[in-house]
């Protein structure tokens, strides 16, 4: 298994040409950088010097958060009031899967529309985008693997989602390393693992 550093440098190898060399389906431009979880610090210092250094060489990166990408499905829905209300009275699984609900339903705020509407507000043919803070949906708020299933054909930005979890095999992921979930899924797209 290779260094975080040592996965980033590949990832920038391959990133210059647009397309970059891991897209691998026309209609799902991803890559996957994965990294422990424990390196969540060192990762996002890591994606700012990449985003940096891309940029210093005239790409145009714009990150895009996950993490406020949830909290903004709960604004938009009933707020964090009402969550921790609902936690307090049924419990944290409740709130969880009300959450989940926020953005798997499109009767509220889909995780899915929420990227594509970021992505797709881009130039697919200049620019690129890293989806970061993908911890905080964990443990089982939205699985990483839907969403980047229901992302199939909804865009045509490059796009690198940053992924803390464990490499399983070749293609698959344990999501931050938890056991306890699902078995881990098997990928479309390039990981940087």
């Amino acid at each position: 298994m290779s260094s975080l550093k040592e996965r980033i440098e590949w990832l920038e190898r391959e990133l210059p040409p647009n397309p970059p060399r891991f897209r691998l389906h026309e209609d799902l431009p991803f890559a996957i950088l994965r990294y422990g979880p424990k390196e969540e610090w060192e990762l996002r210092s890591e994606v700012e010097r990449l985003a940096t250094r891309l940029e210093n060489k005239g790409q145009v990166v714009t990150t895009v958060s996950l993490a406020a990408l949830l909290w903004q499905a709960i604004d938009e829905n009933e707020g964090i009031d009402a969550v921790i209300d609902l936690e307090r009275q049924r419990g944290f699984d409740a709130a969880q899967a009300q959450v989940n609900t926020y953005l798997s339903d499109e009767d509220f705020s889909p995780l899915p529309r929420l990227v594509a509407e970021r992505l797709n507000a881009l130039d697919p043919d200049h620019d690129i985008a890293f989806l970061v803070r993908a911890g905080s949906l964990a443990p089982e708020i939205y699985h990483i693997s839907k969403l980047l299933d229901e992302l199939q054909g909804r865009t045509r930005v490059p796009t690198v989602l940053f992924y803390p979890g464990d490499l399983v095999g070749t293609n698959s992921l344990r999501y931050m390393g938890l056991t306890c979930l699902h078995s881990p899924p098997s990928y479309r797209v390039k990981i940087y693992g």
